[in-house]
């Protein structure tokens, strides 16, 4: 038991990347590297440069992979293309377990659980097959589908609507400052989350600490 006061929680809405998953390992980013034969520095400067376009739906998988290969001067096959997404997903498929079971652990006290996640279309088929249990989140809110990415205010509507539940109600947690601003100016409670331990430490600051105890 617990002598806090507890504020009104309904639903938790969760980042994906870098929440639900864990950091990326350097073996797998170097993996992806060589499916597509380029060194490190270059091909983080073309994955990065296209990214939000990716997530925001401009691109698909094809499209942005081939951009990405064009910068890089490498050719791109249907082998090759198959090979990047696969290696793409494993990048991002390492799974932050303590997190995961939370969001478990809440689905089954009845307490809604969501995803608010900036992804592109094959990344996301690729993470919902990797982990089935995501489909047991009560909505799901990819950024591709709707062509708008965090933090534009529009994508926490959304969200919130998905959810159905106020605002105020909905605890979200995500990893960037930026996405986290934007989820209070929406009128959410957020927490960023940069480590297990401090997300504990902020929660329980917070009054909210009985969410854990789920």
């Amino acid at each position: 038991m617990t002598d806090e006061v507890k504020i009104k929680i309904s639903a938790v809405l969760f980042d994906y990347g870098m929440v639900l998953s864990s950091v990326p390992a350097e073996l797998d980013w170097r993996k992806l590297e060589r499916v597509v034969g380029a060194d490190e520095k270059s091909f983080q400067a073309a994955y990065w440069k296209y990214r939000d376009d990716y997530d925001r739906g401009a691109l698909t998988a094809q499209t942005y992979w081939e951009t990405v290969a064009r910068d890089l001067d490498k050719p791109l096959d249907a082998q090759v293309l198959r090979g990047l997404i696969d290696a793409d997903t494993n990048v991002w498929t390492q799974p932050n377990v303590v997190m995961m079971e939370w969001a478990g652990r809440l689905n089954r006290a009845g307490i809604k659980t969501g995803i608010l996640s900036n992804i592109g279309d094959a990344m996301e088929l690729g993470v919902l097959g990797r982990f089935p249990a995501l489909a047991d989140f009560t909505h799901h809110t990819f950024s591709h589908r709707l062509g708008i990415a965090k933090p534009d205010a529009a994508i926490y509507r959304h969200a919130v609507e998905g959810l159905g539940v106020p605002a105020g109600e909905i605890l979200f947690v995500d990893d960037r400052e930026e996405n986290i601003l934007a989820a209070r100016a929406a009128g959410m409670v957020a927490v960023q989350y940069l480590g297990h331990e401090g997300f504990v430490e902020e929660i329980k600051r917070l009054g909210l600490g009985w969410l854990l105890e789920l």
